[in-house]
């Protein structure tokens, strides 16, 4: 069995890669086959997190906090691994399918932290000023949640390709795609699961409740399965 884990996917070429290389594909496996992923999950369906009293209790910042260690840490090793790849010049022989993947991922990845530093103020009731983009959701906040959240999980999507083509370009011994087939089988599980259990909870009012005077909540929120629970009367 290790024997055949260990044998590359094609046994008619042999696994040869430089240390360069083999770095420049651990760094974004970790990047955006681990951690990317795992920030996307966390702020999808952890906004309000398990025994939290919502809506007594609203804006749990978990959430927040995970998904931007996940998302600059997974941002910091994509870098490195372009920085990498790039210290060995370029050549025609990646313009394939996989560098042309991986050319479209890093654009996105990067429109992704430009967006986020774009999406403006937050406003609200705990904040110095009430009036702000996210808590009015002005024109600037639905432009920002509709780009952010679509161009994520299309991002996610081409990041898998990348990873499996990479995997094929540098012919990697069967244990590496399995690895990789297990993660993803088990995240796309999780998000199954955690979506039917309506745990996609609107961040509006994850943040601020459900109360109509928040003008927000008289607005439909952004994004596809975005749940919206109500409380419990009384609450």
């Amino acid at each position: 069995m290790i024997e055949w884990l260990s044998t590359p996917i094609d046994p008619t070429r042999a696994h040869e890669v430089g240390a360069v290389v083999a770095w420049h594909g651990r760094l974004m496996v970790a990047s955006w086959g681990f951690l990317l992923p795992l920030g996307v999950l966390i702020a999808r369906f952890f906004k309000v997190t398990p025994g939290q009293d919502w809506p007594r209790r609203t804006d749990n910042k978990l959430w927040w906090h995970s998904h931007l260690a996940l998302q600059y840490g997974g941002g910091a090793l994509m870098l490195a691994g372009v920085a990498l790849i790039a210290s060995l010049g370029g050549t025609a022989a990646r313009w394939n399918a996989h560098g042309l993947l991986g050319y479209c991922v890093l654009a996105l990845g990067i429109s992704q932290f430009l967006a986020g530093w774009l999406r403006g103020s937050k406003g609200g009731p705990t904040e110095p000023r009430i009036r702000g983009d996210h808590y009015d959701m002005t024109l600037r906040r639905r432009i920002f949640e509709t780009v952010h959240k679509s161009v994520g999980y299309a991002a996610l999507m081409l990041a898998l390709a990348a990873i499996l083509t990479g995997l094929w370009h540098a012919n990697a011994p069967r244990w590496m795609w399995l690895a990789i087939i297990a993660w993803w089988t088990a995240l796309i599980a999780a998000f199954v699961i955690l979506q039917r259990r309506g745990l996609a909870v609107d961040t509006y009012q994850a943040i601020w409740g459900p109360d109509p005077r928040h003008p927000g909540n008289r607005m439909k929120p952004i994004g596809w399965g975005v749940n919206r629970p109500q409380p419990a009367p009384g609450e």
